[in-house]
């Protein structure tokens, strides 16, 4: 499935699942870290716990407690949403149902593929790859009408260290939804069920300028596969 991929794909592949692994199509995901609250220069970290079901590229449920927050992120083929809550009560975020934030949720499915469910990124009718560099490779994603690029940066021995897309966000001064870098970095790798995967995680918008604020800190105590098949 690999062998005409461009280098740097090949080794991200060879490192991220071992030899004879099921192909995974769908992860859950324990995690605890902290979750930024604030800006740049007003990060608010806050202590977070958060539960996870990834299943690329068809979606996502992100559910997490922060602070006296609690909330879900989602994403399926044909919607999204973002909803928080104060002390389990009071809406105050409530946002989704519409393309853009439809595209912006994809984004973060595909970039989280290449965190935690590398399987559902090998070559396919949805997927493809092209080079970038000696250390890394792009995978172009699409699913119901949508497209998604990620870039995927390798050491020599194929282990990511970070993971960038161009994702459709509004999160600027002018709330306005464009195309800008997110990103994070990958650390901490473990073994689970045949695959090696980053249990720390840092990543934020505008990932790569100096208006990077990793807001997302998270540390994976669990991983667990669901939707197997055997390769």
């Amino acid at each position: 499935m690999i062998a005409g991929l461009p280098e740097p794909a090949r080794r991200y592949f060879n490192y991220s699942i071992s030899p004879g692994s099921p192909i995974v199509s769908a992860v859950e995901l324990d995690m605890a870290g902290e979750l930024g609250l604030g800006s740049l220069d007003d990060p608010k970290y806050s202590p977070m716990s958060a539960q996870q079901v990834l299943a690329p590229p068809h979606g996502l449920v992100w559910r997490i407690q922060v602070g006296g927050l609690s909330g879900s992120d989602g994403a399926t083929a044909t919607s999204s949403w973002t909803r928080f809550w104060l002390l389990g009560l009071i809406p105050i975020v409530r946002a989704g149902n519409n393309e853009d934030h439809r595209r912006s949720a994809f984004g973060r499915v595909v970039a989280e593929a290449a965190f935690w469910a590398p399987a559902t990124l090998l070559p396919g009718d949805n997927v493809r790859w092209e080079a970038i560099d000696e250390n890394s490779a792009r995978a172009i994603v699409s699913t119901h009408g949508l497209e998604q690029n990620v870039d995927v940066t390798v050491g020599q021995d194929g282990q990511p260290t970070q993971v960038v897309i161009s994702r459709w966000s509004n999160e600027n001064p002018g709330r306005e939804y464009r195309l800008q870098s997110f990103g994070g970095c990958l650390n901490d790798f473990r073994q689970f069920g045949g695959y090696t995967l980053a249990t720390a995680v840092e990543g934020g918008n505008h990932f790569g300028t100096e208006k990077y604020f990793p807001f997302f800190k998270a540390r994976i105590k669990e991983i667990r596969f669901v939707n197997n098949s055997e390769s």
